[in-house]
């Protein structure tokens, strides 16, 4: 019973809900590796820190001993999830998919045991369902039910269209559970509805309902929003090491303990003793220091991790400027504007006017004054805000 117990604060650990929870329990008493899904459809290649936390609750069931499938949606990617959208979504083109199925691969073998994981495309039972499958999978549900989910009811509500083969994501998603048999499936707290499909289908097919963990979304870097591109508030997990050192130090120390809780993968009781050490006077810049050679490591390698340390110490506690930065060649005659806005030192042109008023765009260690400038001819470092740099040669 220790053991399960154990196990059971091991699994729970982040976790914003579990459905059922007894339904779990019961599970693990069976004493037999229990077969866990993750899936997720190939829509953009790369994959952030956010996406990473799903991942994470998957690793710790591998090393419980379960049996882990990570479900690529190449069927249902070419549907379109529509959970969060406000318009239909585009459906991707099939060498889409498989092409950012394969990056897919690469990245989730970062977080993941590749010997204790099965990869597993939809397509294989999905494509074999046929118009007679696709008609008896749609009489499970009533329109009435579908519009229940939260983004389909406000777009009913507002009158924006709703295409009917969004109504079949849900249950194409929740088909995946019944050709599994799945005992376990993990999702975001946005895909409560599609997870909760995936028992109800079992049910129907007389299976054993699969209990259901749903994780929380990561907080961005702007300490508000998800993490997301969109948001320009993410990690990548294959960015440069000293990028993600950088961004990771950036977070504010109260975000720094919900990055621990879903990011690292020390034992809780670690984690407990550095908030202890912090309440008696620890600086939380070591702590977060330790935080962000944990990521770079796994997604790097330690010796990255110690060169990233060193790197930030020399930048900004010694106020060096980094040796490698993105370069770039520009006309001379360009406005410190656009100058900016097209090296990616800022974000548009208007941005670039804010940052220079508030004395945080700098050239070759010096402040820009003026708004209007026009650099001269030649090479020089710029720089916008403490992390920002780019070496860019006028002509």
């Amino acid at each position: 019973m220790a053991n399960l117990e154990a196990a059971l604060a091991e699994i729970k650990r982040g976790v914003d809900d579990l459905i059922p929870e007894e339904e779990l329990v019961a599970k693990l008493k069976e004493n037999r590796p229990l077969r866990i899904k993750l899936g997720a459809d190939p829509t953009a290649p790369d994959i952030h820190l956010g996406h990473t936390v799903i991942f994470n609750k998957l690793r710790q069931f591998q090393e419980l001993g379960h049996d882990v499938t990570f479900l690529i949606g190449d069927f249902t990617a070419m549907v379109g999830d529509p959970t969060g959208k406000n318009a239909t979504r585009p459906p991707l083109t099939r060498e889409d998919v498989l092409r950012n199925a394969e990056t897919y691969k690469e990245q989730v073998f970062k977080i993941l045991d590749p010997a204790k994981t099965k990869i597993a495309f939809n397509s294989e039972w999905l494509s074999e369902l046929g118009a007679e499958g696709m008609l008896r999978l749609a009489a499970n549900q009533t329109v009435a039910r579908m519009l229940e989910r939260d983004d389909f009811k406000k777009r009913y509500s507002n009158g924006q269209p709703i295409a009917i083969h969004e109504f079949m994501y849900p249950l194409l998603q929740g088909y995946d559970s019944v050709a599994m048999e799945t005992d376990v499936e993990l999702g975001g707290t946005d895909q409560k509805f599609n997870l909760l499909m995936g028992r109800e289908l079992q049910k129907a097919n007389g299976q054993k309902p699969q209990a259901v963990i749903m994780m929380p979304l990561l907080v961005g870097l702007d300490g508000q929003k998800k993490m997301s591109k969109s948001a320009n508030n993410y990690i990548g997990i294959s960015e440069a090491p000293s990028e993600m050192f950088g961004k990771i130090m950036s977070i504010s120390d109260d975000l720094m303990w919900n990055y621990y809780e879903l990011l690292s993968f020390r034992p809780l009781e670690e984690i407990a003793q550095f908030k202890a050490d912090i309440e008696a006077g620890k600086n939380p810049r070591d702590v977060k220091i330790l935080l962000a050679k944990e990521i770079i490591a796994r997604f790097h390698s330690e010796a990255d991790a110690d060169a990233a340390e060193q790197e930030f110490i020399n930048r900004f506690q010694k106020g060096a400027i980094p040796d490698e930065m993105p370069e770039f060649e520009f006309d001379a005659g360009i406005a410190i504007g656009n100058l900016l806005k097209e090296a990616a030192l800022v974000n548009s042109t208007s941005d670039a006017m804010r940052m220079i008023r508030q004395g945080a765009a700098k050239v070759d260690g010096a402040k820009i004054e003026d708004t209007k400038l026009i650099p001269e001819a030649g090479t020089a470092v710029y720089q916008v805000g403490k992390r920002k740099f780019a070496r860019i040669t006028l002509k």
